[in-house]
């Protein structure tokens, strides 16, 4: 038997953790620093504006629109009265004042001043004015009542500022932000998960395949080629996915082959990682090994947890058509655990494949409660309902890296079925109901196939049916008396009797 060794470059290339976690730490402290300095800079953006106010803007707006207004040109030149300006800020709700006409102002700063051109609300109507006194008191003002003279707005600064100037604390400003850090952490989170769920699954995987698909293992004492290349240093494994990987064996008589599938936990989801925290499942391995068409006698069984039997029984076409569940061993044997249940075709194929040897290495009662944990399922069957018919199928559960050996039984039960069932022969008598069986459920699938042509065909024939009602809804009253007289005619030639004309000699 040929030997392919796996190099040592393809293991050392899955065990190097170390590179990896710190690349992880060094992407989760850039992240978090980027956050910290973008809250820093947003929190001093503030300050450099302090003592400024909206409303101040507001106000220089208007004095610029009033002096830019009053500075334009007027239609008319103003009239030769002139007024004098009053001290009181309320003068301007009255009529002037005739006896002030013609004062002038004594303001020596006024008087040294050019005259301005005086706005429009220097002018008055006096028509408008016709019963208002002369004189107004103004309103008198509360001494406790905010002041509104400039010199007030002026002194209402300082507060505005102070208002302004207070710093928003971080925790504020942490939570304005509490979406952006939920969404950053958990993408962080994902990513972390990602890589370090990929890696768990690969260590797994290949603790799996160094336990017993290296040199001296199970595998390379019973199969000649292993691996899925053609060169000594093919890869053992074959990753389908993050969680699935493929083993491949061939090379040993009875079989074609064997194609062992590794279904581990979605270890690289998050999400996947907190549903099983609620749901747990198990890592599994699946054994598929394709018999030769002639090593393999009519056989149908199956053993597993009562509870996965009841489901195999109820979904597996095989196990429906030709098995029953086998409720007790022959006569004065000892027979299988009592959390097993045997399903088989007869009871003489379940005797003669549980032998005393598995029910001392696995099935017993004392052995099954040390090594049963593992143990899932398996189906031997000449009649699967796949592209190869006979083929063995073992299900078993993987433990963890560092109990790898506890599924070595288990794992020495692929290579002796295959022995057992190449060599196994059923008695006549127990053929004959086989070959019954077998016979009844051609019959029984050839029947299932003409019903299904038939209900095609009808099917067809009520479409093609719809179809030319349609078309004859859709012709017109002309076209219906034509189609209406051709069959007419064509029933009038079939009913008549037919003439033979034969000649005389």
């Amino acid at each position: 038997m040929a030997n392919r060794r796996p190099s040592s470059l393809f293991f050392s290339s899955f065990f190097s953790p170390r590179g990896d976690t710190l690349l992880y730490l060094i992407a989760f402290l850039s992240i978090f620093s980027l956050l910290l300095h973008h809250l820093s800079i947003s929190a001093s953006a503030d300050s450099h504006f302090e003592g400024f106010d909206a409303d101040d803007e507001v106000e220089d707006d208007s004095f610029l629109s009033q002096s830019s207004l009053s500075d334009l040109p007027r239609r008319s030149p103003p009239p030769s009265t002139t007024l004098s300006i009053s001290s009181d800020p309320e003068s301007h709700h009255g009529p002037p004042d005739p006896s002030d006409d013609s004062s002038m102002p004594s303001d020596p700063d006024l008087s040294g001043k050019p005259s301005t051109t005086p706005s429009s609300f220097d002018y008055w109507d006096e028509d408008e004015f016709e019963g208002f006194p002369t004189e107004l008191t103004p309103p008198e003002v509360a001494k406790d009542a905010a002041p509104t003279t400039p010199a007030g707005s002026v002194s209402a600064e300082p507060d505005d500022a102070l208002k302004i100037s207070e710093p928003v604390s971080l925790t504020k400003r942490i939570r304005s932000y509490i979406i952006e850090i939920v969404c950053v952490s958990f993408l962080i989170l994902f990513t972390i998960n990602y890589f370090t769920g990929k890696k768990e699954n690969e260590t797994l995987a290949l603790a799996w395949a160094a336990k017993f698909a290296t040199r001296d293992t199970i595998f390379e004492k019973n199969f000649s080629l292993l691996g899925v290349g053609d060169g000594d240093d093919s890869p053992l494994l074959l990753k389908e996915g993050q969680n699935v990987f493929k083993f491949y064996a061939s090379g040993r008589r009875y079989c074609q082959g064997l194609l062992a599938t590794i279904e581990l936990k979605s270890r690289h989801d998050l999400i996947a990682r907190l549903y099983n925290m609620i749901v747990p499942c198990k890592d599994e391995i699946t054994f598929e090994v394709y018999m030769n068409e002639d090593a393999m006698d009519h056989v149908v069984f199956a053993l597993a947890k009562k509870k996965a039997a009841k489901t195999m029984q109820k979904e597996v076409r095989d196990l429906q058509r030709f098995a029953n569940v086998l409720a007790s061993g022959p006569n004065g044997r000892k027979w299988v655990a009592d959390e097993l249940s045997v399903i088989t075709e007869s009871k003489e194929v379940a005797g003669d494949l549980i032998t005393e040897a598995v029910l001392d290495q696995v099935f017993g009662e004392k052995s099954f409660e040390k090594f049963g944990k593992w143990f899932i399922s398996m189906h031997f069957s000449d009649q699967h309902q796949s592209s190869h018919r006979k083929m063995l199928v073992f299900r078993f559960a993987i433990p963890d890296v560092n109990n790898m050996a506890d599924m070595t039984r288990l794992v020495a039960l692929v290579p002796y079925y295959i022995e057992l069932i190449g060599r196994y022969k059923l008695s006549s008598q127990a053929r004959s109901k086989t070959e019954a069986a077998r016979t009844k459920v051609a019959q029984e699938v050839y029947k299932e196939l003409q019903n299904a042509r038939q209900e095609a065909l009808q099917k067809k024939k009520a479409e093609r049916r719809k179809m030319l009602e349609e078309a004859e809804s859709k012709l017109n009253a002309e076209a219906l008396r034509r189609k209406e007289a051709k069959e007419r005619a064509r029933q009038l030639k079939k009913a008549m009797p037919k003439i033979k004309m034969s000649r005389g000699a």
